[in-house]
């Protein structure tokens, strides 16, 4: 019993019937080991005092020696039992109740071999199992059984246990009847949903991975998406200068309906190394494409071609790169996997938590990570815009980066200021150089620089400051941005002098849910420029906008385009999904523009989720321009009323399998035009309302 472990030695006197007398005598942990030893040989407790050396003759553990055996035969005989003990005062048993003697035999029994099955003795080390052999191709190698503990099985593919159950195709599917839900795990690589080596759930096996990755541990993840658009659609749409579809016609404005049919294919490819179940992957490379075809009807001439003698339809097609990233994890910085990593490529970014300044996929670099267990999550960057298609919007990199370069830096806290809000501190420079700049997009329309006052090329430098948060406090759900807008701008179109730019930017959600019924409330404001001819352009624009606020593209002044027609030549008051009234040629090719009316909005709308698949969604938005003067001064017009008017929209949408991969969405969506828009658009065509429809079918594998 040398070296037992004294937390074990009580456990043993119970078992051995002699704890009660152990704490009447007292007995230390040494003592109670030597009295078990002697137990164990067969020998009186040096420890117990004379009055109790009855002791061992009253257990049944132990066993007593023959003469004591024969004593108490003799005893029984002659009828003189023994007076038994109160049970509830004495653990000691009465020989007449003496259990059955364990038959033990201890010679030649090793200390280790007594070990009860299952535990472990220090400094013991028992025969490691046989190595663990596998036949299963593509699956990771495992390690020899030296690299695990005695007591652990090793499991060379945990990606690839339940596979291996699966019979061979057209083989005896016998086995599905004890384990049904076996076939669930037995599958085609077309369902995205099961394990599946093309989604990433599984690496690549070993007999199909190149030989230029090392290790196991890689994955392939490969994404198909169709996306369909239908929309029958009005705006205000002049009629062509030189000729048009409606002869005789003296008409400013022309009919207002037109269609738009669109299909982009998406098809991105991923190599991942690591296991990302717990931690960020080691290495990624990404590419992602998109091909749009796309066809537009519209009912004037020279609106989409700048030639009059081309017609008022067209059907386009283009292939854009979307993504073509390298990203590397540099380390881990905590046993939490709080990281660092860069990007390099083309990349997704976003400035914000809605999309208020920035969000597209364009070229940079970018470093990233996170502390205090994700609390904490940082970016740095630096993008260079990338010239667009003009009918797809995709990214075009046959043709040269633009020079208007993007420098960023943002910086998210979780429950800051309080728990369950996160905040977002960032500071975004938009540096122009596109002065000399000439560009004319593909259907020869002019858009850097834009057709406005003194038609010269600018550049200019603005930087914006901006704090969002994001989450909710108590049962009220808040989303929240505030943007200043500071610089200068080379050359303002109004004066041909520079002017400082100081504009502003604020935007609030509120919702709050009641069972299945979200209620919005919703809020924007936007400075705009209240004098065009001072030397200070205050109407605020953003770089590249796409928010997802206020009904986002089912509303129908975020979804259309305005053209702005009698104040300037291919100019838009808004651009297609964008909020801000900004006067510019081409949210995707053009500048922005600091001399803008500005935007006012206040909203409300209804997220109804009737079932887990299908949810209605309605929205009640006005609009105002902040300012008009630079409006009236473009159109030489004396006065223009500052209301736009109503913008309501419905939409539904249906997920059949209650997730992502199949989305269906319908949506209609109707401007009810207030006095300003009255005074800026003629309604030749007798509208009360304009109205856009938008069917929008999302596949994905």
């Amino acid at each position: 019993m040398a070296g037992l472990s004294a937390s074990f030695v009580p456990i043993l006197a119970v078992m051995s019937g002699q704890a009660e007398q152990m704490e009447t005598q007292r007995a230390s942990v040494e003592d109670m080991e030597a009295s078990l030893t002697a137990l164990l040989a067969g020998e009186r407790f040096a420890w117990i005092r004379e009055e109790n050396a009855d002791f061992g003759q009253q257990t049944g553990m132990g066993g007593p020696d023959p003469d004591e055996e024969e004593t108490e035969k003799d005893e029984q005989d002659s009828g003189d039992q023994p007076a038994l003990k109160d049970a509830s005062k004495s653990s000691n048993l009465d020989q007449s109740e003496t259990p059955d003697q364990l038959e033990m035999d201890f010679d030649g029994l090793a200390a280790d071999d007594a070990l009860i099955d299952g535990r472990r003795r220090p400094g013991v080390q028992k025969e490691l199992p046989e190595r663990v052999t596998q036949n299963n191709p593509g699956a990771v190698n495992a390690p020899p059984p030296e690299a695990f503990p005695t007591d652990e099985f090793p499991v060379p593919d945990r990606w690839r246990i339940m596979q291996s159950l699966c019979p061979a195709k057209g083989g005896d599917e016998a086995i599905y009847t004890l384990f049904g839900a076996l076939r669930n795990n037995c599958h085609s690589t077309l369902n995205p949903y099961a394990q599946n080596v093309l989604k990433g759930d599984k690496p690549i096996p070993a007999d199909k991975k190149p030989g230029f990755l090392k290790g196991d541990d890689w994955f392939f993840v490969a994404n198909l998406i169709s996306d369909t658009v239908v929309e029958p659609r009005s705006f205000p749409i002049p009629v062509g200068v030189q000729t048009t579809e409606r002869p005789n016609s003296i008409d400013v404005f022309g009919r207002s309906g037109s269609e738009v049919y669109a299909q982009t294919f998406i098809t991105g490819f991923a190599l991942i190394k690591g296991s990302t179940a717990y931690k960020p992957p080691d290495v990624e490379y990404r590419l992602t494409l998109a091909t749009q075809v796309n066809h537009v009807n519209v009912p004037e001439r020279r609106v989409l071609f700048v030639e009059p003698s081309k017609s008022s339809h067209r059907t386009d097609w283009f292939v854009g790169v979307q993504e073509a990233f390298f990203d590397y994890h540099i380390r881990n910085t905590s046993a939490r996997y709080d990281f660092d990593s860069f990007r390099i490529g083309i990349q997704p970014m976003q400035a914000d938590f809605r999309g208020f300044l920035f969000q597209d996929n364009q070229l940079g670099f970018r470093l990233f990570g996170t502390r205090d267990n994700n609390r904490i999550q940082y970016n740095l960057g630096a993008f260079v815009q990338l010239e667009k298609d003009t009918n797809s919007g995709l990214n075009d990199i046959t043709q040269t980066p633009r020079e208007s370069y993007i420098f960023f830096a943002n910086l998210y806290r979780q429950d800051l200021p309080f728990v369950g809000l996160t905040s977002q501190f960032s500071l975004t420079y938009n540096m122009n150089r596109e002065k000399s700049d000439v560009e004319i997009d593909d259907n020869g329309f002019p858009v850097r620089p834009a057709l406005l006052g003194d038609l010269r090329g600018r550049a200019y430098d603005v930087v914006y400051p901006g704090y969002a948060f994001d989450g909710r406090i108590g049962r009220i759900n808040l989303t929240g941005q505030v943007y200043g807008a500071f610089g200068e701008d080379r050359n303002s179109f109004f004066t041909s002098e520079p002017a400082n730019i100081a504009a502003y930017f604020g935007a609030l959600e509120a919702s709050y849910d009641v069972d299945f019924l979200r209620f919005r409330a919703s809020g924007l404001f936007a400075s705009g420029d209240g004098n065009p001819y001072n030397n200070t352009e205050a109407g605020f624009d953003a770089i590249f906008e796409n928010p997802i606020f206020a009904g986002a593209d089912t509303s129908y002044w975020i979804r259309q385009t305005i053209p702005f027609a009698g104040g300037g030549r291919v100019i838009s008051i808004n651009g297609r999904n964008g909020i801000l009234n900004s006067l510019r040629s081409s949210k995707e090719q053009g500048q922005s523009n600091f001399n803008n009316p500005g935007t006012i909005l206040a909203g409300v709308g209804v997220d109804a989720d009737l079932t887990p698949d299908f949810r209605l969604s309605g929205n009640a938005n006005h609009l105002w321009f902040h300012k008009t003067e630079n409006l009236e001064a473009l159109r030489v017009e004396g006065s223009i009323p500052r209301d736009i008017g109503w913008d309501l929209s419905l939409a539904a949408i249906y997920r059949p399998k209650a997730t992502q991969n199949m989305v269906f969405r319908l949506s209609g969506a109707a401007l009810i035009p207030g006095k300003g828009f009255k005074d800026l658009f003629d309604q030749t065509d007798k509208r009360d309302f304009h109205y856009s429809i938008l069917l929008n079918a999302i596949l994905a594998f």
